[in-house]
Protein backbone atom coordinates (compact mmCIF):
# COMPACT_ATOMS: atom_id res chain seq x y z
CA UNK A 1 0.00 0.00 0.00
CA UNK A 2 1.64 3.64 -0.91
CA UNK A 3 2.31 5.41 1.38
CA UNK A 4 -1.09 8.15 0.83
CA UNK A 5 -3.35 5.21 0.97
CA UNK A 6 -2.00 4.00 4.42
CA UNK A 7 -2.21 7.65 5.50
CA UNK A 8 -6.16 7.73 4.16
CA UNK A 9 -6.89 4.13 6.17
CA UNK A 10 -5.38 5.01 9.20
CA UNK A 11 -7.41 8.72 8.98
CA UNK A 12 -10.64 6.47 8.22
CA UNK A 13 -10.29 3.76 10.97
CA UNK A 14 -8.82 6.72 13.49
CA UNK A 15 -12.28 8.24 12.98
CA UNK A 16 -14.17 4.97 13.24
CA UNK A 17 -12.19 3.76 16.56
CA UNK A 18 -13.07 6.59 17.96
CA UNK A 19 -16.77 6.91 18.29
CA UNK A 20 -16.29 2.59 18.86
CA UNK A 21 -14.34 2.93 21.45
CA UNK A 22 -14.60 6.38 23.43
CA UNK A 23 -17.03 4.57 25.62
CA UNK A 24 -14.39 1.88 26.77
CA UNK A 25 -11.76 3.90 27.58
CA UNK A 26 -14.43 6.42 29.46
CA UNK A 27 -15.33 2.84 31.37
CA UNK A 28 -11.96 1.83 31.87
CA UNK A 29 -10.70 5.34 33.29
CA UNK A 30 -13.87 6.22 34.98
CA UNK A 31 -13.40 10.06 33.83
CA UNK A 32 -14.13 11.90 30.42
CA UNK A 33 -11.26 13.88 30.14
CA UNK A 34 -8.35 10.78 31.02
CA UNK A 35 -10.54 8.56 28.25
CA UNK A 36 -10.09 11.33 25.93
CA UNK A 37 -6.32 11.68 26.68
CA UNK A 38 -6.00 7.58 26.34
CA UNK A 39 -7.45 7.34 23.17
CA UNK A 40 -5.98 10.06 21.83
CA UNK A 41 -2.37 8.85 23.13
CA UNK A 42 -3.08 5.60 21.98
CA UNK A 43 -4.00 6.47 18.37
CA UNK A 44 -0.77 8.72 18.12
CA UNK A 45 0.96 5.66 18.79
CA UNK A 46 -1.36 2.95 16.91
CA UNK A 47 0.02 5.78 13.68
CA UNK A 48 3.60 5.10 14.41
CA UNK A 49 3.07 1.62 13.84
CA UNK A 50 0.32 1.27 11.28
CA UNK A 51 1.91 -0.46 9.18
CA UNK A 52 2.36 -3.11 10.91
CA UNK A 53 -0.58 -3.46 12.38
CA UNK A 54 -3.03 -2.64 9.20
CA UNK A 55 -3.08 -6.10 8.13
CA UNK A 56 -3.81 -7.82 11.44
CA UNK A 57 -6.55 -6.67 13.69
CA UNK A 58 -5.96 -3.00 14.26
CA UNK A 59 -9.32 -2.98 16.10
CA UNK A 60 -7.94 -5.74 19.10
CA UNK A 61 -4.89 -4.06 19.01
CA UNK A 62 -6.54 -0.71 20.12
CA UNK A 63 -8.42 -2.32 22.77
CA UNK A 64 -5.26 -3.72 23.85
CA UNK A 65 -3.54 -0.31 24.29
CA UNK A 66 -6.38 1.39 26.12
CA UNK A 67 -6.30 -1.20 29.04
CA UNK A 68 -2.49 -1.28 28.96
CA UNK A 69 -2.43 2.50 29.03
CA UNK A 70 -5.04 2.78 31.64
CA UNK A 71 -3.02 0.28 33.89
CA UNK A 72 0.12 1.94 33.04
CA UNK A 73 -1.74 5.33 34.41
CA UNK A 74 -2.69 3.74 37.64
CA UNK A 75 1.41 2.34 38.25
CA UNK A 76 2.47 5.47 37.91
CA UNK A 77 -0.10 7.46 39.95
CA UNK A 78 -0.29 6.46 43.60
CA UNK A 79 -3.80 4.76 44.38
CA UNK A 80 -6.62 7.23 45.49
CA UNK A 81 -9.46 6.12 47.52
CA UNK A 82 -12.38 7.34 45.58
CA UNK A 83 -15.35 8.89 48.36
CA UNK A 84 -17.66 10.45 45.77
CA UNK A 85 -17.56 10.34 41.39
CA UNK A 86 -16.68 13.33 39.65
CA UNK A 87 -19.69 15.77 39.08
CA UNK A 88 -19.84 15.14 34.80
CA UNK A 89 -19.85 18.55 33.20
CA UNK A 90 -22.34 18.95 30.20
CA UNK A 91 -25.07 20.60 29.24
CA UNK A 92 -27.57 18.06 30.61
CA UNK A 93 -25.68 19.15 34.21
CA UNK A 94 -29.03 20.93 35.02
CA UNK A 95 -31.11 17.90 34.75
CA UNK A 96 -32.22 14.95 36.79
CA UNK A 97 -29.93 12.26 37.77
CA UNK A 98 -29.64 9.91 34.88
CA UNK A 99 -30.91 6.45 35.56
CA UNK A 100 -27.18 5.02 35.03
CA UNK A 101 -25.47 7.41 37.95
CA UNK A 102 -25.92 5.00 40.50
CA UNK A 103 -24.18 2.55 37.88
CA UNK A 104 -21.34 4.37 36.77
CA UNK A 105 -20.59 5.37 40.63
CA UNK A 106 -20.89 1.52 41.41
CA UNK A 107 -18.29 0.95 38.58
CA UNK A 108 -15.98 3.60 39.72
CA UNK A 109 -15.78 2.15 43.09
CA UNK A 110 -14.67 -1.15 41.95
CA UNK A 111 -10.65 -2.12 41.87
CA UNK A 112 -9.40 -1.27 38.37
CA UNK A 113 -9.11 -4.91 38.02
CA UNK A 114 -12.62 -5.58 38.57
CA UNK A 115 -13.62 -2.79 36.72
CA UNK A 116 -12.08 -3.52 33.38
CA UNK A 117 -13.22 -7.22 33.65
CA UNK A 118 -16.78 -6.04 33.90
CA UNK A 119 -16.60 -3.09 31.22
CA UNK A 120 -14.62 -5.91 29.32
CA UNK A 121 -17.21 -8.57 29.44
CA UNK A 122 -20.49 -6.50 29.56
CA UNK A 123 -19.93 -2.99 27.77
CA UNK A 124 -17.40 -4.44 25.01
CA UNK A 125 -18.99 -7.88 25.13
CA UNK A 126 -16.08 -10.19 25.12
CA UNK A 127 -15.84 -13.50 25.96
CA UNK A 128 -13.87 -14.67 29.20
CA UNK A 129 -11.25 -16.08 27.34
CA UNK A 130 -11.32 -12.73 25.53
CA UNK A 131 -11.09 -10.67 28.01
CA UNK A 132 -7.96 -12.96 29.90
CA UNK A 133 -5.87 -12.61 26.56
CA UNK A 134 -6.45 -8.91 26.46
CA UNK A 135 -6.06 -8.35 30.53
CA UNK A 136 -3.02 -11.12 30.18
CA UNK A 137 -4.07 -13.21 32.67
CA UNK A 138 -5.99 -16.80 33.18
CA UNK A 139 -9.40 -17.14 32.49
CA UNK A 140 -9.89 -18.27 36.38
CA UNK A 141 -8.67 -15.01 37.08
CA UNK A 142 -11.61 -13.16 34.75
CA UNK A 143 -13.82 -15.45 36.45
CA UNK A 144 -12.96 -15.09 39.99
CA UNK A 145 -12.97 -11.13 39.15
CA UNK A 146 -15.98 -11.13 37.42
CA UNK A 147 -17.67 -13.14 40.33
CA UNK A 148 -16.46 -10.51 43.22
CA UNK A 149 -17.46 -7.59 41.36
CA UNK A 150 -20.78 -8.50 40.67
CA UNK A 151 -21.28 -9.18 43.94
CA UNK A 152 -20.31 -6.16 45.06
CA UNK A 153 -22.06 -4.27 42.41
CA UNK A 154 -25.29 -5.96 43.84
CA UNK A 155 -24.56 -5.33 47.24
CA UNK A 156 -23.77 -1.88 46.64
CA UNK A 157 -26.70 -1.02 44.16
CA UNK A 158 -29.00 -2.79 46.03
CA UNK A 159 -30.13 -5.56 43.58
CA UNK A 160 -31.25 -9.28 44.42
CA UNK A 161 -29.40 -12.02 44.59
CA UNK A 162 -29.67 -13.84 41.39
CA UNK A 163 -27.67 -16.74 39.36
CA UNK A 164 -24.88 -15.44 37.02
CA UNK A 165 -25.78 -16.59 33.67
CA UNK A 166 -22.55 -17.38 31.54
CA UNK A 167 -21.68 -16.55 28.36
Amino acid sequence: MSEPTQEAAYISFAAAAWKRHYGLATLLTGDAHRAEELLQDCLVKLYVRWRRVADGDPDAYLKRMLVNGNVSWWRRRRREVLTEAPERLDVRSNSPREPDDELRRALLALPRQQRAVVVLRHYADMTEAAAAELLGCSVGTVKSQHSRAMKRLRSTLALPQTEEITR
